[in-house]
């Protein structure tokens, strides 16, 4: 019983005082000796040396090109004018009578090709604030709208999309980005059909009500760096990319949008058709780390078809990248903070995991789930995602502590490994974007307004509904298996 008081104090400090701003990457560790000390009869520094550093040294490791490549290509696009190119283009098609559904598609199509949330959200705004006074939507659902088509059905839900939410359980269960792609399909129309649904029903209701735009300043919030630092380390997920002036002229909408598409298109190349007629058999030596190629297959996907796009992108848009050398250093730096701090959450979830106190945890989570592997996964996946503040923290945590037995659980009973990737993915997305999640924190702080504003739309589009989708998700799942 002391060493589960233990592990609940370490949690409930870690959710508070990364609400107060403090770091992750001090947090991590601090919170994860806290727990071990309740543990009596534990070594602390062999804990810390031992398990918490081998494991968040080993995320690193793995994930890092996705990261890296991930900030390089989004900071590429916004240098580029490309990110702002492809959202006007879209709502310059679909006009201010769908002003809603124009910025949900512009959010979607920038982060489902790769852009990070943190550019797409600069890119944006501006355009919807402009859109929504001339439509005379209030703009306190700005960020909702923004939210839907940045935080939810292409993060988690949409086949192949190259978020790090849809990365991360490739390894554990030998997937690629397109695990259960008819599932995917499915659960990211329900989020966006509900999400849609819901703005809709809010602008009419305040259309009706006579609320207008109302009297706000849209200037373009200019965060300082140190600002722009706290954001990117709360939100974990969040990107530190610095906006520059875009040019005069953007690039057409057409050769804007061509480096998304390569991006999903490689995507499935090199997951379904390239990379498995490879001849591999070199992983099962020890300096290749014995392992097999599903194993790999899925990063490797993503790290080909993101680094091509990369390139792409530099050769279309040579001249309009004003300073190459300095786009792609401040794309690199801006990877370093993010998988530091979730890496920093993957080894507290080890020493977490490691604790006598964890099986009590474990058990609880598993009667909640009934046996069914499906429903413990989401649960927990979910729980911790809302515990951290972060999707891929959550997510790491989970799969660290209990991926191997959800994987023999699940074979046990005849379930697939793509439907368990999908069922981690999807329920990375819900109770992550609570008022403390960094990606929240920062949406509001560039839109001006407060959690008093907008928030009560960001929850109903951003957790309810993807924990919606996530309950058919698992119904889906459990009745009709993987598909």
């Amino acid at each position: 019983m002391l060493g589960l008081t233990g592990v609940l104090i370490s949690l409930l400090l870690l959710i508070w005082l990364a609400y107060r701003g403090v770091s992750v990457l001090l947090l991590g560790p601090v919170m994860a000796l806290i727990a071990t000390l309740f543990a009596v009869g534990t070594p602390l520094l062999a804990t810390y040396t031992q398990l918490f550093m081998s494991s968040a040294g080993n995320f690193i490791v793995q994930y890092f090109p996705l990261f890296l490549l991930g900030a390089i290509f989004g900071k590429l696009m916004d240098d580029a004018g490309a990110a702002e190119s492809i959202a006007q283009g879209i709502v310059g098609q679909l006009g201010e009578q769908r002003a809603m559904l124009a910025v949900v598609l512009a959010c979607a199509v920038l982060t489902y090709g790769g852009v990070s949330l943190f550019v797409v959200a600069f890119a944006v705004y501006p355009i919807a604030a402009a859109l929504f006074r001339k439509a005379d939507i209030p703009k306190r659902l700005i960020p909702a709208t923004i939210a839907l088509g940045a935080f939810t059905f292409t993060m988690t839900a949409l086949p192949g999309t190259p978020a790090i939410q849809n990365a991360i359980p490739m390894p554990y269960f030998g997937t690629t980005p397109f695990a259960a792609p008819i599932l995917g399909i499915i659960t990211a129309a329900v989020m966006f059909g509900l999400g849609q649904f819901w703005l809709e029903r809010q602008a009419g209701k305040a259309r009706r009500a006579g609320e207008g735009y109302g009297a706000h300043q849209d200037n373009t919030v200019a965060f300082d760096k140190e600002q722009r630092e706290r954001s990117a380390g709360e939100g974990f997920d969040v990107l530190l990319i610095e906006p520059e002036a875009k040019a005069d002229r953007l690039p057409p909408f057409m050769l804007a949008i061509l480096p998304v598409v390569v991006v999903i298109v490689l995507n499935y190349l090199f997951s379904t058709i390239i990379i498995p007629s490879m001849d591999t058999a070199y992983l099962a030596e020890p300096q290749y780390g014995a392992t097999s190629l599903s194993s790999v297959q899925g990063v490797w996907s993503i790290i080909c078809s993101l680094t091509l796009a990369c390139l792409l992108l530099i050769t279309l848009c040579w001249k309009r990248l004003a300073d190459k050398k300095r786009t792609l250093d401040d794309g690199a730096n801006a990877s370093v903070l993010p998988i530091f701090n979730t890496a920093s959450l993957v080894g507290f979830g080890a020493v977490i995991a490691a604790l006598p106190a964890f099986e009590l945890i474990k058990g609880f989570v598993d009667s909640l789930g009934g046996g069914n592997p499906l429903v413990s996964l989401a649960l927990s996946v979910n729980v911790l995602a809302g515990v951290t503040g972060s999707a891929s923290g959550g997510m790491s945590i989970a799969l660290e502590t209990l991926g191997a037995e959800y994987l023999q659980m699940a074979s046990a009973v005849g379930m697939t490994p793509d439907l368990l990737h999908r069922v981690t993915t999807v329920a990375t997305g819900g109770l992550d974007s609570l008022p403390h999640n960094g990606a929240v924190v920062t949406l509001l702080a560039i839109c001006g307004l407060s959690h008093r504003d907008a928030y009560k739309d960001i929850f109903m589009v951003a957790v309810l509904f993807p924990i919606i989708s996530l309950v058919l998700l698992v119904i889906l799942g459990s009745v009709f298996g993987s598909f």
